[in-house]
């Protein structure tokens, strides 16, 4: 889908700020956000690519509002309550509950899907090394991006569709599909290339001379180049 997460060659957002000392968080809850989603991503309720486009669903004010963090706590809430792990109604009868400062949860438990079971659990990772594949394209081919736009999740970013590149690495291992893994409907394995674009060919006369852009992309997103 194109919305505004696809951010890349886009212009007006003004200048990327370089702090001084940064911290590793700015505030104690971007910090519990991450610990959180990191002891999720163990528990097989759902797949990385699931996560990424819950979060490409957000309304794009709110996504350039809340910030990296606010994004994964968006898709966290969202996709618990979803599958019947962590209800909306329950977070917010606790808040309501800690504004009335109640120091306990109160004792209603909506019906829950958890603990998982072996089979309900989904696989984490990206690599399928169990499943051998044959690469479409070498090293030194020449390639065009598939000019694509599904409506559901996708990785394949706006600004090389339609253009064309020179294979320059190819990643033999099997790697999940993002497009279709994001929706459960089947890792469909395949070789991921990294590939060289002039960007003069991504942007043309207003592109830098001579700077090359190297992008990685799932065999589904290329075909050989005709022209």
């Amino acid at each position: 889908m194109n919305g505004i997460h696809d951010m890349g060659g886009l212009h007006g957002f003004g200048e990327v700020p370089v702090e001084t000392d940064e911290p590793v968080f700015h505030a104690r809850w971007e910090g519990r956000i991450f610990a959180m989603t990191q002891v999720l991503d163990t528990t097989g309720i759902y797949n990385l690519d699931e996560h990424r486009h819950e979060i490409e669903l957000m309304h794009p004010a709110d996504y350039l509002r809340d910030g990296y963090y606010g994004r994964w706590l968006f898709a966290m809430e969202r996709i618990l309550d979803r599958k019947l792990i962590l209800r909306r109604t329950e977070v917010d009868r606790r808040l309501d509950e800690q504004a009335a400062n109640i120091p306990k949860f109160s004792t209603l438990t909506p019906q829950r899907q958890w603990p998982l079971t072996a089979q309900q659990k989904i696989r984490w990772g990206a690599q399928r090394p169990e499943e051998p594949i044959t690469p479409s394209f070498a090293v030194g081919d020449r390639v065009r991006v598939r000019n694509l736009h599904h409506s559901g999740h996708t990785r394949l970013t706006a600004y090389v569709r339609g253009r064309a590149g020179v294979v320059s690495k190819v990643n033999a291992e099997s790697w999940i599909y993002p497009d279709t893994r994001a929706h459960n409907v089947g890792d469909n394995p395949q070789a991921v290339y990294n590939v060289t674009f002039d960007a003069q060919e991504l942007w043309g006369d207003a592109a830098e001379p001579g700077t090359k852009i190297n992008v990685d992309l799932s065999e589904a997103y290329l075909e050989h180049d005709e022209t």
